[in-house]
């Protein structure tokens, strides 16, 4: 139906307007009995002067419609206006939020323009991306960097050859910062000679010196300066670079990075380019320098490890062959002893000689600590003194049953029986020879026995044999060897290792020492402290930790700092107590090791973690900025709280906060994720909301979720096939009244907990997330809206997931929402702020050592 013009809307008023005199002029005519004509209406008027205010009322109808269609049109321009600010505001606001979007996604190249002076939010995420695009800079050459170290890393770590380790690592150095030649040198320590251990791309190697000597050419200077050669004039002696493409070409820059660990020179890089080389190359080169010189320097160390081990392995190797060949030749000793048995009946006349002769020895021989034995030219045991039996364990018996022999291995018989043939070849000529032996106690045990041939003398008539336990010595021996293994390693550690007594005397000091005195390490030996030339930091820390090891009887463990060639070096020191066999303290062993280059990778650590933290301080502030406080939410509900505890310093959880007429909208809102991206999906929810609020259409929270469900999934485009992005956010939403004493409540994942007269009432929200990805086939939630009518001291609470899931207690269990109804319900008459105060004190109790797991938003309210 077509609407009245503004013309005939007045006619029509004006016409509804004189149906009223019309009316009043029929029944006074009536009444009067007048006819209906110009003088009848002149007399009743003359008679009822009523009846001329009457006669206004079409005027005023006429004035009226005039009236309200003048209001109707200005309020109809003003809700154009309105609208069409809306208009411009939303579309402002969906362009923020896809530029938001975009930074979040990485896409810091993005051009943006602030809509005008007024947009703060623009010109806000404008600096962020400058920031974030500076950072990311930076942080791709930290990546860059950082893959570059792992790929040499993997290359130490998989080989121990000094050959093919120098090459790999050349090669892959090469790639990686595009350079065309370059060469790997090895410091020989006993020639002091730098020695091409890898080439690359020199394919005339006969202009390739195989070896430098420190100080000569660039590489030996760069060597004996301990510091990199960055030449951009090039020599003309030096090699061109030969490409299919480009021909034969001078470099256009050369880099040389000696190779340093502990100021012990161990190589040198040495690379050629048709480039200028950048400074992040440059810095990348000398980091990848300091790794490979430590593991240059380890596996020199290693060598000779393996080497020390090697010799200890040999020897046990053989100590397992001899005890296997005793064990082995156990048989044929018996056979022997079989074969000694029978020759027993041709020894019968000799016995009561041997008899009468230890009868005179026996008391000689008994404790002698020498055993003797006497055989025949064909091997056969004639005669053994007492001292076996405190020698070997064995009774004399034992040893002509066949003890002699068969409790030694197959190696030591050789031995013996070689021992019996030079004897006889050579007779004049005593013989030494050492073997291992069976003790009676099963103990393995080294014999050393000179043999004499006195056959021709009549009183003896046999192959003297005298034999030593030197088992002892073998001993003390291979303690001595050890001791000299663990010297090498000592003396090739790079740590500082000292030893001394209470009276600051020098036992021991590796060549590590050399380096803070002029003093050799052997120099310091039997010398005093206040003898050597030390610097006065040492000596000072020396003397005192002393008298502290003294006292205190235990291991002392500190840092200390002095300057060394213009640079603070920080050391790390142990002092280890040394006992004798009495328990007294008898030595101290100082081991020092220099923690420079960690304490500084620490500080560059702390001083990268201080701009990242910077950068996330400001986008706490920018959030805070528009974030409802504490004291807002008060100024609509005076007894209230707010329990907020982002886990980092941004938050993904959120409250939000909005008034509309007599309506309050408030809500608890938990984004995907925590810090910086729930933060930033936390700005897309906020302005999100205000965005649908602020249309006049809308106004129950179940339908604001409704939109807010659809604009996430639009926003964050998850609702195109491609997409692989399932965030969103759980939200309780109130829509408050407090005139009307009406709430309205719609939750997505999130409940309502309504405490009335000590009972509490749960409004479970829908079981369904704002945003993610939709479902094919499946429809798309409808948030449900529920209605109550609040009463005078009721109280609500609504909550993020942070608080109910956060693990703590005495068993380490979560803290649940059956907690919180507990605590509510106790604390039905307590006034809010102390509530807030409780929550606040027992979620950290319950926490106690354990790490928050999420952000942490409650907000309760009582009317």
């Amino acid at each position: 139906m077509k609407l009245l013009s503004k013309q005939q809307f007045i006619l029509l008023l004006f016409g509804l307007g004189f149906l009223f005199p019309f009316f009043a002029w029929i029944i006074e005519l009536n009444r009067g009995g007048i006819e209906f004509s110009l003088s009848g209406l002149g007399e009743i008027h003359r008679s009822n002067p009523i009846l001329i205010i009457l006669d206004t009322i079409p005027v005023v109808f006429a004035v009226l419609g005039y009236l309200i269609i003048q209001k109707k049109e200005e309020i109809q321009q003003q809700f154009d206006t309105v609208q069409s600010k809306l208009t411009s505001q939303t579309e402002n606001i969906n362009r923020v939020a896809t530029f938001a979007e975009k930074i979040g996604n990485g896409q810091y190249d993005i051009d943006f323009e602030v809509a005008d002076d007024s947009d703060t939010l623009g010109k806000t995420l404008q600096n962020l991306r400058d920031k974030l695009y500076e950072n990311n800079q930076k942080e791709s050459l930290q990546n860059w960097e950082m893959v570059g170290k792992d790929k040499i890393n993997q290359i130490l770590r998989k080989h121990n050859d000094v050959n093919i380790l120098s090459y790999e690592v050349l090669e892959a150095l090469i790639h990686y910062i595009d350079v065309p030649q370059g060469l790997f040198y090895i410091f020989d320590d006993e020639s002091e000679k730098l020695y091409i251990s890898a080439s690359y791309a020199y394919n005339r190697k006969k202009y390739l010196e195989g070896e430098v000597k420190v100080g000569e050419g660039l590489v030996g200077q760069a060597a004996i300066e301990k510091d990199i050669v960055h030449r951009t004039e090039i020599p003309d002696y030096y090699l061109s670079i030969t490409s299919g493409i480009l021909g034969e070409k001078k470099p256009d820059s050369i880099l040389i990075v000696p190779l340093f660990m502990e100021d012990k020179l161990q190589g040198a890089f040495e690379f050629a380019s048709l480039k200028r080389f950048k400074q992040h190359e440059i810095e990348f080169i000398k980091n990848i320098a300091e790794i490979v010189a430590q593991t240059i320097y380890n596996l020199k160390i290693t060598e000779k490890t393996e080497k020390l081990l090697k010799e200890s392995q040999e020897m046990t190797q053989e100590l397992k062959e001899n005890e296997e060949e005793l064990r082995q030749n156990a048989e044929e000793m018996r056979l022997t002893q079989e074969e000694l048995e029978k020759t027993n009946i041709n020894l019968e006349e000799k016995i009561e000689e041997v008899n009468r002769s230890q009868k005179r020895l026996y008391s000689l021989l008994e404790n002698a600590s020498e055993l003797i034995t006497i055989y025949d030219e064909k091997k056969k045991l004639k005669y053994v003194s007492p001292s076996v039996k405190n020698i070997l364990g064995y009774k004399e018996d034992d040893m002509f049953a066949g003890k002699d022999f068969d409790r030694t291995n197959k190696k030591g018989q050789n031995t013996i029986s070689q021992m019996f043939e030079n004897l006889i070849k050579n007779p004049d000529e005593a013989q030494t020879i050492q073997y291992t032996y069976l003790n009676k106690k099963g103990s393995i045990m080294f014999l050393e026995t000179t043999g004499r041939n006195l056959l021709h003398d009549s009183a003896i008539n046999g192959l003297l044999l005298n034999t030593t336990d030197i088992t002892e010595r073998k001993r003390a021996e291979k303690e001595q060897r050890m001791r000299g293994q663990m010297q090498t390693l000592s003396d090739n550690s790079p740590d500082i290792i000292i030893r001394v007594d209470l009276n600051r005397q020098f036992f021991y000091a590796n060549p590590a020492i050399e380096c803070y005195s002029e003093l050799k390490s052997e120099e310091f030996h039997k010398k005093h402290l206040n003898e050597v030339d030390l610097r006065e930091e040492l000596t000072t820390f020396i003397d005192q930790t002393v008298e502290e090891v003294k006292d205190k009887k235990e291991k002392v463990q500190t840092q200390i700092s002095f300057p060394v060639n213009e640079e603070e070096r920080i050391i790390n020191a142990n002092a280890i107590p040394e006992y004798n066999e009495e328990e007294r303290l008898e030595t101290i062993l100082f081991i020092l090791h220099d923690i420079t280059e960690l304490k500084k990778i620490e500080q560059e650590i702390k001083e990268k973690n201080a701009k990242i933290t910077d950068s996330i301080n400001y986008a706490f502030r920018l959030q805070n900025a528009i974030l409802p406080s504490q004291k807002q939410i008060r100024s609509f509900f005076p007894d209230s709280f707010m329990f907020y505890l982002p886990r980092d310093i941004v938050s993904g959880d959120f409250p939000w906060l909005y008034a509309k007429d007599d309506d309050v909208y408030i809500a608890a809102i938990d984004c995907t994720g925590h810090g910086v991206p729930g933060a930033m999906l936390s700005l897309i929810g906020y302005f999100l909301m205000n965005q649908i609020v602020s249309q006049p259409e809308l106004n129950n929270p179940g339908q604001i979720l409704n939109q807010l469900h659809t604009g996430v999934q639009k926003t964050l485009k998850q609702d195109m096939d491609e997409s692989s992005g399932r965030d969103g956010m759980d939200i309780a939403l109130c829509k408050i009244n407090t005139k009307k004493m009406e709430l309205e409540f719609s939750g997505a994942h999130r409940p309502l907990y309504l405490v009335r007269d000590g009972e509490l009432k749960e409004y479970k929200g829908t079981r369904a997330a704002i945003g993610g990805i939709p479902r094919p086939g499946k429809p798309e939630p409808e948030f449900e809206n529920f209605v109550i009518k609040i009463q005078k001291g009721d109280a609500v609470y609504f909550f993020s997931d942070g608080l109910p899931d956060q693990f703590g207690g005495p068993e380490g269990k979560k803290y649940f929402p059956k907690r919180i109804k507990e605590s509510v319900i106790k604390h039905k008459d307590t006034p809010m702020n102390q509530i807030h105060t409780f929550f606040k004190n027992d979620y950290l109790k319950w926490m106690g050592d354990e790490k928050p797991i999420d952000d942490v938003l409650l907000i309760g309210i009582r009317f």
